[in-house]
């Protein structure tokens, strides 16, 4: 898939999405979200230190090359993103606790991401380049994923009856979307998905497992109405930042 598409119609169809979110929110879902903090801190926790440290801990038993190991702490390391969002919209998850908890996560990551990528590379690859902090990245979300959501919101609040008409023709592009970026990343990534199987697949597949049991267990501490809420997130991390991460 050519690059320069990617660029032009990713952002173009991620609005979209965000803002068929949006179609489903109301104010009172953020209201209620603040009621629950308990689930955006076990979020965070999975997030920024279980994962973390889970990753460190295969890159060194697993002595995985230093390239691939930081790879592997980028991706644990990186937020919650659009994808996650979608996927709760179409599981019908809570969508405001995960909207949510991706604008935190995009606040926290444009300091911690850094951190963590630094700490990886002077590690596992002993050298000094330092990769800086990711402000852009907040804008980012701001614009890609927050803005089309209010929207989305506003539409619902003043049209009830044309969000409602939206609702299924949204949900129909969003699967659609879906499908297009998994086999993209595919079809992009095929020559290095051949090469690089047999050095990071059992590491990835493992990473996988274990976050989906941390996504599914930890939260299972609070009731249920909180465990629910929390473990689709953790799964899918920030696109953008996963699938176009290069040497």
């Amino acid at each position: 898939m050519d690059s320069g598409l990617i660029t032009l119609f990713l952002p173009i169809a991620l609005a979209i999405v965000m803002a068929g979110l949006g179609l489903e929110l109301t104010i009172k879902d953020f209201a209620r979200v603040s009621k629950h903090p308990k689930a955006v801190l076990i979020a965070l926790f999975c997030q920024l230190i279980l994962l973390v440290g889970i990753a460190f801990l295969i890159c060194k038993i697993l002595a995985l090359p230093p390239l691939l190991a930081v790879g592997l702490m980028l991706l644990a390391a990186s937020p919650g993103g659009s994808t996650a969002n979608l996927f709760s919209y179409l599981y019908k998850g809570d969508i405001a606790l995960n909207i949510t908890l991706t604008a935190i996560n995009a606040l926290i990551a444009a300091v911690f991401l850094p951190i963590i990528v630094n700490f990886s590379i002077l590690h596992f690859m002993h050298e000094g380049q330092q990769v800086g902090l990711q402000f852009a990245k907040v804008l980012q979300v701001f614009a890609i994923i927050l803005v089309p959501v209010c929207i989305g919101m506003l539409i619902r609040h003043y049209a009830p009856r044309t969000a409602e008409k939206m609702n299924r023709p949204v949900r129909i592009f969003a699967v659609v979307f879906l499908l297009i970026i998994i086999l993209g990343a595919i079809i992009k990534e095929r020559n290095n998905l051949i090469e690089y199987i047999g050095q990071i697949g059992f590491a990835t597949a493992l990473f996988c497992a274990i976050s989906l049991c941390i996504g599914y267990f930890v939260p299972r501490l609070e009731p249920y109405r909180v465990c629910r809420r929390v473990n689709i997130l953790r799964d899918y991390p920030d696109d953008k930042t996963k699938l176009y991460p290069r040497n």
